[in-house]
């Protein structure tokens, strides 16, 4: 027993064990929804893709829903901790690298699990829910772009609609090209997407910063 109460098994505590399980639940469902299973996905079979008792799904998730917001939150979490641990770790870099750093961590999330790349950019079907969900969770991408772009540029973005269309335009695109190239239909190595993709986001960022600021200029 723990100083709390809390019976340890082989060394685990039950909440660690509870955790685990989630855990498993998650991965599973990953895999459902990124193989296209989800529409018909119950409890049953995703505790059987988790090789756990279905008794265990319910100390985690009221229904099939929750856990795939779940999954969704997870992964898109994932990115957004990778990208804002690219800007910290570049805060002083030339932009440059600060943009590759970005997006190979963007790119090492969501390429070295396809099924994460799949479920969150748009590559599966899911159900109506789990789209909106989706699309939530690019907003949020979308957010931290912007709140670095503002940084960047020095020009007061938020007062051009280029604010808002510029960010969703990159988030878009780089969305599109991760998804071809994690199916395959992009064949070009890692190093070069990253570099393809970085080169993209400073010219349209830089492009677009000017547009605003010539946009700024004329109304003043």
């Amino acid at each position: 027993m723990t100083g709390g109460g809390e019976r340890n098994y082989a060394g685990t505590s039950a909440a660690a064990r509870v955790e685990k399980r989630r855990a498993s639940l998650l991965d599973a469902a990953l895999t459902e929804m990124a193989q296209s299973r989800w529409r018909s996905a119950t409890v049953a079979s995703v505790c059987t893709e988790a090789r756990l008792n279905k008794r265990y799904f319910y100390e985690s998730f009221d229904d099939l829903d929750q856990l795939a917001d779940a999954v969704i939150d997870m992964v898109a979490g994932e990115v957004v901790v990778a990208a804002v641990g690219g800007f910290i770790a570049t805060a002083e870099s030339p932009l440059d690298e600060q943009a590759r750093t970005v997006v190979a961590a963007v790119v090492d999330v969501l390429g070295e699990d396809r099924r994460k790349a799949l479920v969150l950019l748009g590559g599966v079907s899911t159900a109506t829910s789990q789209d909106d969900k989706r699309r939530a969770a690019i907003s949020g991408l979308t957010t931290v772009l912007v709140d670095h772009a503002r940084k960047i540029h020095d020009v007061a973005l938020e007062r051009d609609s280029l604010a808002a269309t510029g960010p969703a335009f990159v988030i878009g695109g780089t969305a599109q090209t991760i998804l071809s190239w994690v199916n395959g239909d992009l064949s070009i190595s890692r190093e070069q997407l990253i570099e393809d993709i970085a080169a993209l986001w400073l010219t349209l960022g830089e492009a677009a910063s000017g547009i605003a600021r010539s946009r700024i200029e004329l109304e003043e």
